[in-house]
């Protein structure tokens, strides 16, 4: 335990220590913000609002990110280290309430724009604070907040010009700003980062993929709001939580156990490198792709419980036939990459089912929505029979390990 001031103190985290439940508690914005994108992206289903959803993912899924790094060099639930997330997570929650606004203020009240850049901020602020207050004495970690600090500043001054544009410009400047503090990061290196337990950080995002697939699943329960309940909307339910349990099992029966263990049996200067990849950079597509599945079911949903505006044998088409085909296509080959970089194995059964699922943005058009549901479903649940029955040894052996 390192002391630092009384109240000030700080607990360094361990190796093998876990998830601590204020992160969990933190996380809780995090899904309501995820929640918020879903529904920033229904309301406007065209190309550019996708565009535009993806871009409010990404800021996101970074300021996520700064913090899952925090929890891993010192306890999360200790000292300064409470307060800076409970003050962060405030700034979330602000963040998460502006989305609706984030590009087009609404009328009355504080201009949503500006308060979006604001937040994205100030959360970025505490971090960058919190981290130097973290470092000190490490001047490998305080070089590393250095080379950081010109990214972040960069990508919030894009923010605050993009505050004041629209259209296009707007959206350009975004995708600016987002660049300006991935690229910077990835630039910046990773030698100066710590990672104290290979443990919590695999779990930390092993935990964020659930909280992302819970998601999915509310999105089937707002899809059939207010609609009363029948046998297409019952069969559609059960189809997306087939799909949606099909994705958890893909990734934590096996998957995840295989990473961590990979992950913690790397030399300790090689971890943050390794971590920044697999876990901050590779997850996003992951999550992206447990996002884009959301407005997919959502919208299905909607399709097979709006009786008076859709038939049963009404396609799904256009926003959200790709959402729904491309989020599973998109998570299948984050799968085949992440695999790759952590554990160098080629999943090639995962890699062929993606591509040939592409074919489904061609066929969609031409059957029913529940048959396209019905399609993608049955796809992943004979992925993970075929998978379970094919390696059942080697998956006994490493999940009785474990």
């Amino acid at each position: 335990m390192n002391q630092t001031g009384g109240r000030m103190r700080l607990e360094t985290q361990y190796e093998g220590g876990a998830v601590t439940p204020l992160e969990l508690y933190f996380d809780l914005v995090f899904v309501f913000a995820l929640t918020g994108v879903t529904a920033f992206m229904a309301e406007d289903l065209s190309w550019h609002g996708m565009l535009r959803g993806a871009l409010i993912f990404g800021l996101l899924w970074w300021s996520w990110v700064c913090y899952a790094w925090v929890g891993n060099v010192v306890r999360a639930d200790e000292g300064v280290a409470r307060l800076a997330m409970l003050t962060g997570m405030t700034v979330m929650f602000v963040l998460a309430l502006s989305i609706p606004e984030a590009f087009e203020d609404g009328p009355g009240g504080l201009h949503g724009p500006v308060v979006m850049a604001v937040c994205y901020f100030l959360f970025r602020a505490v971090h960058i604070v919190l981290f130097w207050f973290i470092a000190a004495g490490d001047r490998g970690l305080r070089g590393q907040l250095l080379r950081l600090l010109p990214s972040m500043l960069s990508a919030t001054t894009l923010l605050l010009f993009a505050a004041g544009t629209h259209g296009t410009v707007q959206t350009v400047l975004w995708a600016a700003a987002l660049v300006a503090d991935y690229l910077g990061n990835y630039l910046g290196g990773a030698r100066g980062w710590r990672i104290r337990s290979a443990r919590h950080f695999a779990e930390r995002h092993g935990l964020i993929l659930i909280i992302a697939l819970g998601e999915s699943i509310v999105a089937i329960s707002v899809g059939m709001a207010e609609r009363p309940i029948s046998w297409p909307i019952v069969v559609a339910a059960v189809l997306g939580l087939t799909l949606a349990s099909s994705l958890w099992w893909s990734y934590f029966d096996v998957t995840s156990l295989l990473a961590e263990q990979a992950f913690s049996s790397t030399p300790v200067a090689e971890r943050p490198r390794l971590a920044r990849d697999a876990y901050s950079y590779l997850h996003l597509p992951l999550i992206g792709g447990v996002v884009l599945l959301a407005l997919g079911l959502k919208k299905v949903l909607e399709y097979v419980g709006d009786t008076e505006h859709h038939d049963l044998a009404d396609p799904l088409k256009g926003i959200g036939l790709f959402a729904l085909t491309v989020g599973v296509v998109l998570y299948l080959l984050a799968h085949v990459v992440f695999k790759w970089r952590v554990l160098h194995v080629l999943n090639v059964e995962r890699g062929v089912l993606a591509v040939a699922l592409l074919s489904m943005l061609l066929i969609g058009p031409h059957i029913p929505a529940l048959a396209s549901l019905g399609v993608l479903a049955a796809a992943m649940a004979g992925l993970v029979v075929f998978e379970t029955a094919r390696f059942a040894e080697a998956r006994e052996r490493i999940r009785h390990a474990h």
